[in-house]
């Protein structure tokens, strides 16, 4: 299927992994119900629509994890994480039980449906449990590899599909846990990104270099929990200069992961670009990410005044 989702990859996932493991029991709160038909055909027995009763699914989850099932949570990402969050915490974070948590609709792919449906704190809520894994595919093939990888380590894996896939090729070698990717190499600045917006990175790298000549190193991140340290760390003692440009709280995320992994390096510049505060607006997803400085023309801009460039 060319140019595939990734929510329908997910659910074909589902339908590959559920047929190789009797133990794989899928939920969902009252979403995906046609791209889900194929698994609920073919392992009826293993799928419920639980409704939109999201503290109820975690428990139900937490059911089948002490029963040794694999559960597998699906609906819209305020719902789970930030509706529900007592419930992991309690069911999953104390118990240290195995979930997989595949939400859509983060930060603003609901866009017109107003701040209800909007969650960009759902990745620092989820990293904050110590046995929690964190994934943001950015294509249809990174979350095939990365949930067969992961969905059966016990741990509590928080998968989050966006609507804006890259549509980009990675090398198979670097979606792997725990892995980033170097999708451009640069020697002046490094700009470190997570899905969705490699292609606005990239793009604006190579309007960059073509007006400019400035050569600026992409570091992509598939995983973010656990983190590939060594990348970055390695990237910014080349390049000095460090922007993270990401769909995530401006309080915790790509930005702080890259802080840490840097610690103790001298001279070095850096800049975030993220989601600063509580969005109230409608508007269109691009509308919304402009109104945080996620777009070409705020990026470029910032890659000047962080190289002092005029």
């Amino acid at each position: 299927m060319k140019n595939k989702s990734i929510r329908q990859e997910f659910a074909d996932t589902m339908l590959e992994v559920g047929k190789e493991n009797p133990n794989l029991v899928v939920m969902v709160g009252d979403i995906s119900h046609s791209i889900l038909k194929p698994f609920a055909k073919s392992c009826p027995s293993r799928y419920y629509n639980v409704g939109i009763c999201e503290p109820s699914i975690v428990n139900m989850a937490a059911g089948l994890s002490k029963l040794n099932l694999i559960p597998v949570v699906h609906t819209i990402a305020p719902f789970i994480v930030e509706r529900s969050y007592e419930q992991i915490k309690l069911d999953f974070g104390y118990q240290k039980l195995g979930v997989n948590l595949i939400t859509v609709g983060g930060s603003f792919d609901y866009s017109q449906l107003g701040c209800t449906h909007h969650c960009y704190a759902d990745v620092s809520l989820m990293s904050h449990f110590s046995q929690s894994r964190i994934f943001l595919p950015g294509s249809p093939q990174e979350f095939n590899i990365l949930f067969k990888e992961n969905y059966n380590n016990g741990k509590i894996n928080y998968f989050r599909i966006t609507n804006s896939a890259h549509n980009l090729s990675i090398d198979k070698k670097y979606i792997k846990t725990g892995k980033g990717a170097v999708v451009r190499e640069g020697k002046d600045i490094t700009i470190s990104t997570i899905a969705p917006q490699l292609k606005t990175v990239i793009e604006t790298a190579e309007k960059l270099k073509k007006e400019k000549n400035i050569s600026a190193e992409i570091i992509y991140f598939p995983t973010l929990k656990p983190f590939d340290n060594d990348l970055i760390k390695k990237s910014v003692i080349k390049t000095k200069n460090l922007i993270t440009f990401e769909e995530l709280s401006h309080h915790d995320g790509l930005f702080n992961l890259c802080i840490k992994s840097i610690l103790g390096l001298n001279d070095i510049s850096v800049k975030q670009i993220a989601i600063n505060d509580f969005v109230h607006d409608y508007g269109s997803y691009e509308d919304l990410c402009s109104s945080q400085g996620l777009n070409h023309k705020n990026l470029y801009q910032e890659v000047l005044n962080l190289l002092r460039i005029n």
